[in-house]
Protein backbone atom coordinates (compact mmCIF):
# COMPACT_ATOMS: atom_id res chain seq x y z
CA UNK A 1 0.00 0.00 0.00
CA UNK A 2 1.31 3.43 -1.00
CA UNK A 3 0.42 6.32 1.32
CA UNK A 4 1.02 10.02 0.68
CA UNK A 5 1.35 12.08 3.88
CA UNK A 6 0.73 15.82 3.62
CA UNK A 7 1.33 18.55 6.20
CA UNK A 8 0.11 21.95 5.01
CA UNK A 9 1.20 25.23 6.54
CA UNK A 10 -0.05 28.67 5.57
CA UNK A 11 2.59 29.07 2.84
CA UNK A 12 4.28 25.66 2.82
CA UNK A 13 3.55 22.01 2.21
CA UNK A 14 5.64 19.11 3.47
CA UNK A 15 5.09 15.61 2.12
CA UNK A 16 6.34 12.03 2.33
CA UNK A 17 5.42 9.04 0.21
CA UNK A 18 5.50 5.68 2.01
CA UNK A 19 5.55 2.06 0.93
CA UNK A 20 3.66 0.65 3.90
CA UNK A 21 4.56 -2.97 3.21
CA UNK A 22 8.09 -2.13 4.35
CA UNK A 23 7.35 1.22 6.02
CA UNK A 24 9.99 2.83 3.82
CA UNK A 25 10.04 6.39 2.46
CA UNK A 26 9.87 6.39 -1.34
CA UNK A 27 10.08 10.16 -1.71
CA UNK A 28 9.74 13.33 0.33
CA UNK A 29 9.93 17.05 -0.07
CA UNK A 30 8.82 20.56 0.70
CA UNK A 31 6.95 23.22 -1.24
CA UNK A 32 7.80 26.64 0.17
CA UNK A 33 6.53 30.19 -0.25
CA UNK A 34 3.13 29.22 -1.66
CA UNK A 35 1.37 32.42 -2.76
CA UNK A 36 4.59 34.39 -2.38
CA UNK A 37 7.45 35.40 -4.63
CA UNK A 38 10.13 32.74 -5.01
CA UNK A 39 7.92 29.67 -4.50
CA UNK A 40 9.77 26.40 -5.05
CA UNK A 41 9.65 22.64 -4.66
CA UNK A 42 12.53 20.73 -3.02
CA UNK A 43 12.06 17.05 -3.82
CA UNK A 44 14.08 13.91 -3.17
CA UNK A 45 13.38 10.34 -4.19
CA UNK A 46 15.11 7.30 -2.71
CA UNK A 47 18.26 6.53 -4.68
CA UNK A 48 18.02 9.67 -6.82
CA UNK A 49 19.42 13.18 -6.68
CA UNK A 50 17.56 15.90 -4.80
CA UNK A 51 16.04 18.53 -7.07
CA UNK A 52 14.79 22.10 -6.63
CA UNK A 53 12.20 23.53 -8.99
CA UNK A 54 11.22 27.18 -8.81
CA UNK A 55 7.77 27.97 -10.14
CA UNK A 56 5.08 30.54 -9.27
CA UNK A 57 2.41 28.91 -7.09
CA UNK A 58 -0.70 30.88 -6.19
CA UNK A 59 -2.37 28.33 -3.93
CA UNK A 60 -2.21 24.90 -2.34
CA UNK A 61 -4.02 23.22 -5.22
CA UNK A 62 -1.20 24.23 -7.54
CA UNK A 63 1.33 23.07 -4.96
CA UNK A 64 -0.35 19.64 -4.68
CA UNK A 65 -0.32 19.40 -8.47
CA UNK A 66 3.40 20.18 -8.52
CA UNK A 67 4.06 17.51 -5.87
CA UNK A 68 2.17 14.89 -7.88
CA UNK A 69 4.10 15.83 -11.01
CA UNK A 70 7.37 15.34 -9.12
CA UNK A 71 6.23 12.00 -7.67
CA UNK A 72 5.37 10.67 -11.14
CA UNK A 73 8.27 12.26 -13.04
CA UNK A 74 10.10 9.69 -15.19
CA UNK A 75 13.53 10.81 -14.00
CA UNK A 76 13.01 11.98 -10.41
CA UNK A 77 9.74 10.34 -9.36
CA UNK A 78 8.78 7.23 -7.39
CA UNK A 79 5.49 6.37 -9.11
CA UNK A 80 4.34 5.73 -12.65
CA UNK A 81 0.94 7.38 -12.21
CA UNK A 82 -1.22 9.24 -9.68
CA UNK A 83 -3.51 6.23 -9.34
CA UNK A 84 -0.75 4.28 -7.58
CA UNK A 85 -1.46 6.35 -4.45
CA UNK A 86 -3.83 4.26 -2.30
CA UNK A 87 -4.66 6.87 0.33
CA UNK A 88 -3.65 10.31 1.60
CA UNK A 89 -3.04 11.17 5.25
CA UNK A 90 -3.33 14.78 6.40
CA UNK A 91 -1.96 16.30 9.59
CA UNK A 92 -4.73 18.39 11.13
CA UNK A 93 -3.71 20.41 14.15
CA UNK A 94 -6.99 20.86 16.03
CA UNK A 95 -9.82 18.36 16.24
CA UNK A 96 -11.31 19.74 19.43
CA UNK A 97 -13.41 17.20 21.32
CA UNK A 98 -14.93 15.86 18.13
CA UNK A 99 -12.09 13.41 17.42
CA UNK A 100 -10.29 11.04 19.76
CA UNK A 101 -8.64 9.17 16.88
CA UNK A 102 -7.82 9.48 13.20
CA UNK A 103 -10.80 9.33 10.83
CA UNK A 104 -11.68 9.00 7.16
CA UNK A 105 -12.51 12.42 5.81
CA UNK A 106 -16.07 13.03 4.66
CA UNK A 107 -18.35 16.07 4.60
CA UNK A 108 -19.20 15.78 8.31
CA UNK A 109 -15.51 15.58 9.25
CA UNK A 110 -14.71 18.61 7.10
CA UNK A 111 -17.45 20.61 8.80
CA UNK A 112 -16.11 19.64 12.22
CA UNK A 113 -12.58 20.70 11.24
CA UNK A 114 -13.94 24.03 10.02
CA UNK A 115 -15.81 24.54 13.32
CA UNK A 116 -12.46 24.31 15.09
CA UNK A 117 -10.84 27.08 13.04
CA UNK A 118 -11.36 29.52 15.91
CA UNK A 119 -9.31 27.19 18.15
CA UNK A 120 -6.42 27.00 15.66
CA UNK A 121 -6.73 29.98 13.29
CA UNK A 122 -3.15 29.69 12.03
CA UNK A 123 -3.19 25.94 11.45
CA UNK A 124 -6.60 24.50 10.56
CA UNK A 125 -7.24 26.74 7.49
CA UNK A 126 -4.13 25.55 5.58
CA UNK A 127 -4.89 21.97 6.67
CA UNK A 128 -8.33 22.38 5.10
CA UNK A 129 -6.81 23.85 1.93
CA UNK A 130 -4.62 20.78 1.53
CA UNK A 131 -7.56 18.41 1.94
CA UNK A 132 -9.71 20.33 -0.55
CA UNK A 133 -6.87 20.48 -3.08
CA UNK A 134 -6.36 16.70 -2.92
CA UNK A 135 -10.11 16.12 -3.27
CA UNK A 136 -10.11 18.13 -6.50
CA UNK A 137 -7.01 16.57 -8.02
CA UNK A 138 -7.48 12.98 -6.77
CA UNK A 139 -11.24 12.49 -6.39
CA UNK A 140 -12.18 9.12 -4.98
CA UNK A 141 -8.89 8.50 -3.18
CA UNK A 142 -9.40 7.80 0.54
CA UNK A 143 -8.26 10.72 2.68
CA UNK A 144 -7.62 10.50 6.41
CA UNK A 145 -7.32 13.25 9.03
CA UNK A 146 -4.78 12.64 11.81
CA UNK A 147 -5.20 15.15 14.63
CA UNK A 148 -2.48 16.63 16.85
CA UNK A 149 -5.04 16.83 19.64
CA UNK A 150 -6.50 13.31 19.37
CA UNK A 151 -3.91 11.48 21.50
CA UNK A 152 -4.67 13.78 24.43
CA UNK A 153 -8.41 13.06 24.44
CA UNK A 154 -7.73 10.38 27.07
CA UNK A 155 -6.96 13.07 29.67
CA UNK A 156 -9.46 12.97 32.56
CA UNK A 157 -11.75 15.95 33.05
CA UNK A 158 -9.99 17.05 36.24
CA UNK A 159 -6.78 17.34 34.19
CA UNK A 160 -8.17 19.21 31.18
CA UNK A 161 -10.56 21.63 32.91
CA UNK A 162 -9.53 25.17 33.80
CA UNK A 163 -10.72 26.99 36.92
CA UNK A 164 -13.34 28.90 34.94
CA UNK A 165 -17.15 28.79 35.05
CA UNK A 166 -18.13 25.31 33.84
CA UNK A 167 -20.43 26.85 31.22
CA UNK A 168 -17.38 28.24 29.40
CA UNK A 169 -16.28 24.66 28.79
CA UNK A 170 -19.72 23.29 27.92
CA UNK A 171 -20.78 26.16 25.66
CA UNK A 172 -17.49 27.32 24.20
CA UNK A 173 -15.13 24.35 24.49
CA UNK A 174 -12.60 26.22 26.65
CA UNK A 175 -10.38 23.46 28.08
CA UNK A 176 -6.91 22.00 27.73
CA UNK A 177 -6.51 20.12 24.43
CA UNK A 178 -2.77 19.55 24.11
CA UNK A 179 -0.70 19.31 20.93
CA UNK A 180 2.23 17.37 19.43
CA UNK A 181 0.07 14.30 20.12
CA UNK A 182 1.29 12.33 17.10
CA UNK A 183 4.91 12.85 18.17
CA UNK A 184 4.28 11.92 21.81
CA UNK A 185 2.40 8.79 20.79
CA UNK A 186 5.13 7.67 18.38
CA UNK A 187 8.04 8.08 20.78
CA UNK A 188 6.13 6.41 23.62
CA UNK A 189 5.51 3.36 21.45
CA UNK A 190 9.16 3.29 20.37
CA UNK A 191 10.31 3.67 23.98
CA UNK A 192 8.23 0.67 25.02
CA UNK A 193 9.66 -1.36 22.14
CA UNK A 194 13.24 -0.41 23.07
CA UNK A 195 12.59 -1.11 26.74
CA UNK A 196 11.08 -4.51 26.03
CA UNK A 197 8.09 -4.15 28.32
CA UNK A 198 4.45 -3.76 27.20
CA UNK A 199 3.46 -0.10 27.00
CA UNK A 200 0.42 -0.81 29.18
CA UNK A 201 2.83 -1.47 32.08
CA UNK A 202 4.88 1.71 31.66
CA UNK A 203 4.78 5.25 32.97
CA UNK A 204 6.48 7.46 30.37
CA UNK A 205 7.27 11.17 30.31
CA UNK A 206 7.79 12.37 26.75
CA UNK A 207 9.71 15.62 26.22
CA UNK A 208 9.15 17.10 22.75
CA UNK A 209 11.72 19.88 22.87
CA UNK A 210 12.16 22.21 19.93
CA UNK A 211 11.25 25.77 19.00
CA UNK A 212 7.78 24.62 20.01
CA UNK A 213 7.97 22.39 23.08
CA UNK A 214 5.63 20.26 25.16
CA UNK A 215 5.81 17.51 27.76
CA UNK A 216 3.30 14.70 28.16
CA UNK A 217 2.63 12.16 30.92
CA UNK A 218 1.75 8.82 29.33
CA UNK A 219 0.41 6.14 31.66
CA UNK A 220 -0.21 2.72 30.15
CA UNK A 221 0.06 4.15 26.64
CA UNK A 222 -2.50 6.90 27.25
CA UNK A 223 -1.97 10.62 27.65
CA UNK A 224 -3.06 11.67 31.13
CA UNK A 225 -1.55 15.17 31.24
CA UNK A 226 0.26 17.50 28.85
CA UNK A 227 1.80 20.95 29.04
CA UNK A 228 0.21 22.72 26.06
CA UNK A 229 -3.37 23.74 26.62
CA UNK A 230 -6.29 25.46 24.90
CA UNK A 231 -3.67 26.64 22.41
CA UNK A 232 0.03 25.82 21.92
CA UNK A 233 0.90 28.96 23.92
CA UNK A 234 0.47 27.32 27.32
CA UNK A 235 3.17 25.31 29.07
CA UNK A 236 6.93 25.55 28.70
CA UNK A 237 8.74 28.69 27.70
CA UNK A 238 9.56 28.11 24.01
CA UNK A 239 11.43 29.72 21.15
CA UNK A 240 9.21 32.80 20.88
CA UNK A 241 6.18 31.76 23.00
CA UNK A 242 5.87 32.86 26.61
CA UNK A 243 4.44 29.63 27.99
CA UNK A 244 2.78 29.85 31.40
CA UNK A 245 2.24 33.36 32.76
CA UNK A 246 -0.09 35.01 35.26
CA UNK A 247 -3.23 35.85 33.21
CA UNK A 248 -3.37 39.25 34.91
CA UNK A 249 -0.23 40.24 33.00
CA UNK A 250 -2.37 40.44 29.86
CA UNK A 251 -4.71 42.98 31.47
CA UNK A 252 -1.73 44.94 32.76
CA UNK A 253 -0.24 45.09 29.26
CA UNK A 254 -3.54 46.27 27.83
CA UNK A 255 -4.42 48.82 30.52
CA UNK A 256 -1.06 50.15 31.71
CA UNK A 257 0.99 49.70 28.52
CA UNK A 258 -1.96 50.65 26.25
CA UNK A 259 -1.58 47.58 24.04
CA UNK A 260 -4.36 46.12 21.91
CA UNK A 261 -5.40 42.49 22.17
CA UNK A 262 -3.65 41.81 18.85
CA UNK A 263 -0.45 43.44 20.09
CA UNK A 264 -0.46 41.37 23.28
CA UNK A 265 -1.14 38.20 21.29
CA UNK A 266 1.76 38.99 18.97
CA UNK A 267 4.17 39.60 21.84
CA UNK A 268 3.20 36.43 23.70
CA UNK A 269 3.50 34.26 20.57
CA UNK A 270 6.24 35.93 18.53
CA UNK A 271 8.45 38.08 20.79
CA UNK A 272 8.62 36.15 24.04
CA UNK A 273 10.14 32.85 25.17
CA UNK A 274 13.89 32.39 25.10
CA UNK A 275 14.07 35.00 22.35
CA UNK A 276 12.31 37.53 24.57
CA UNK A 277 14.60 36.90 27.55
CA UNK A 278 17.86 36.70 25.62
CA UNK A 279 17.26 39.28 22.90
CA UNK A 280 19.52 37.04 20.81
CA UNK A 281 17.55 34.35 19.02
CA UNK A 282 14.79 31.77 19.25
CA UNK A 283 17.26 29.14 17.98
CA UNK A 284 18.76 27.23 20.89
CA UNK A 285 21.99 26.67 18.96
CA UNK A 286 22.49 30.42 18.76
CA UNK A 287 21.75 30.73 22.48
CA UNK A 288 24.24 28.02 23.41
CA UNK A 289 26.93 29.72 21.32
CA UNK A 290 26.15 33.15 22.75
CA UNK A 291 26.06 31.85 26.32
CA UNK A 292 29.45 30.17 25.81
CA UNK A 293 30.80 33.55 24.70
CA UNK A 294 29.65 35.13 27.96
CA UNK A 295 26.19 36.52 27.14
CA UNK A 296 24.43 36.42 30.50
CA UNK A 297 20.92 36.85 29.12
CA UNK A 298 21.41 33.97 26.68
CA UNK A 299 22.60 31.83 29.59
CA UNK A 300 19.59 32.96 31.65
CA UNK A 301 17.17 32.05 28.85
CA UNK A 302 18.64 28.55 28.65
CA UNK A 303 18.58 28.11 32.43
CA UNK A 304 14.93 29.22 32.52
CA UNK A 305 14.05 26.65 29.86
CA UNK A 306 15.89 23.81 31.65
CA UNK A 307 14.25 24.78 34.95
CA UNK A 308 10.77 24.63 33.48
CA UNK A 309 11.36 21.23 31.85
CA UNK A 310 12.57 19.85 35.18
CA UNK A 311 9.54 21.35 36.94
CA UNK A 312 7.10 19.70 34.52
CA UNK A 313 8.87 16.33 34.66
CA UNK A 314 8.72 16.43 38.47
CA UNK A 315 5.03 17.30 38.39
CA UNK A 316 4.24 14.54 35.93
CA UNK A 317 6.12 11.99 38.01
CA UNK A 318 3.77 12.96 40.83
CA UNK A 319 0.69 12.81 38.56
CA UNK A 320 1.50 9.21 37.59
CA UNK A 321 2.91 8.27 41.02
CA UNK A 322 6.20 7.30 39.41
CA UNK A 323 8.03 7.15 36.11
CA UNK A 324 9.76 4.32 34.27
CA UNK A 325 11.02 6.10 31.15
CA UNK A 326 11.86 9.66 30.13
CA UNK A 327 12.09 10.33 26.39
CA UNK A 328 13.79 13.27 24.68
CA UNK A 329 12.66 14.03 21.14
CA UNK A 330 12.30 16.81 18.50
CA UNK A 331 15.11 19.07 17.30
CA UNK A 332 16.57 20.10 20.66
CA UNK A 333 15.75 16.91 22.55
CA UNK A 334 17.28 14.71 19.85
CA UNK A 335 20.39 16.73 19.09
CA UNK A 336 21.54 18.66 22.17
CA UNK A 337 23.50 16.53 24.64
CA UNK A 338 23.98 19.63 26.80
CA UNK A 339 20.24 20.17 27.13
CA UNK A 340 19.68 16.57 28.21
CA UNK A 341 22.55 16.76 30.70
CA UNK A 342 21.37 20.02 32.27
CA UNK A 343 17.84 18.67 32.69
CA UNK A 344 18.75 15.21 33.97
CA UNK A 345 21.24 16.41 36.58
CA UNK A 346 18.27 17.80 38.53
CA UNK A 347 16.22 14.59 38.33
CA UNK A 348 18.21 12.51 40.79
CA UNK A 349 15.25 12.52 43.18
CA UNK A 350 13.43 10.35 40.63
CA UNK A 351 16.37 7.98 40.35
CA UNK A 352 17.57 9.35 37.01
CA UNK A 353 21.28 8.84 36.24
CA UNK A 354 22.67 9.88 32.87
CA UNK A 355 25.67 8.15 31.28
CA UNK A 356 27.67 11.06 29.85
CA UNK A 357 29.44 8.86 27.29
CA UNK A 358 26.17 7.37 26.02
CA UNK A 359 24.65 10.86 26.00
CA UNK A 360 27.27 12.00 23.49
CA UNK A 361 24.88 11.27 20.63
CA UNK A 362 22.56 13.16 18.32
CA UNK A 363 19.79 12.38 15.90
CA UNK A 364 19.46 8.64 16.52
CA UNK A 365 17.78 6.25 18.92
CA UNK A 366 19.82 5.66 22.06
CA UNK A 367 19.50 4.64 25.70
CA UNK A 368 21.56 7.35 27.43
CA UNK A 369 20.88 6.32 31.02
CA UNK A 370 23.50 4.78 33.31
CA UNK A 371 23.20 1.08 34.06
CA UNK A 372 22.36 1.97 37.67
CA UNK A 373 19.61 4.44 36.75
CA UNK A 374 16.18 3.57 38.15
CA UNK A 375 14.58 5.44 35.22
CA UNK A 376 15.58 4.71 31.66
CA UNK A 377 16.33 7.77 29.54
CA UNK A 378 15.93 7.47 25.78
CA UNK A 379 16.72 9.72 22.86
CA UNK A 380 14.20 8.92 20.11
CA UNK A 381 13.89 10.96 16.89
CA UNK A 382 10.23 11.63 16.31
CA UNK A 383 8.50 10.41 13.18
CA UNK A 384 5.07 12.01 12.99
CA UNK A 385 4.81 11.27 9.26
CA UNK A 386 5.14 7.52 9.84
CA UNK A 387 2.44 7.63 12.52
CA UNK A 388 0.16 9.47 10.11
CA UNK A 389 0.94 6.92 7.39
CA UNK A 390 0.18 4.00 9.72
CA UNK A 391 -3.19 5.41 10.77
CA UNK A 392 -4.03 6.23 7.16
CA UNK A 393 -3.15 2.73 5.95
CA UNK A 394 -5.21 1.10 8.70
CA UNK A 395 -8.29 3.18 7.92
CA UNK A 396 -7.85 2.76 4.15
CA UNK A 397 -7.65 -1.03 4.50
CA UNK A 398 -10.82 -1.07 6.60
CA UNK A 399 -12.52 1.12 4.00
CA UNK A 400 -11.61 -1.05 1.01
Amino acid sequence: MVILVINCGSSSLKYQLFDMERETVLAKGLVERIGLAGSALIHSCAGKDKIRIEKPLDNHKQAIGMVLEALTDAEHGALKRYEDIDAIGHRVVHGGEAFASSVKIDNDVMEAIKRNIDLAPLHNPPNIMGIEACSEILPGVTQVAVFDTAFHQTMPDYAFLYGLPYEMYKKHGIRKYGFHGTSHQYVAQRAAALDGRPIRELKIISCHLGNGASITAIDGGKSVETSMGFTPLEGLIMGTRSGDIDPAIIFYMMKQLKMSADEVNHILNKESGVFGISGVSSDFRDLEKSAAEGNKLAALALKTFYYQVVKYIGAYGAVMNGVDIIVFTAGLGENSKGTREEICKNLGFLGVELDLDKNNTRGKEADVSADTSKVRVFVIPTNEELMIARDTAEIARADS
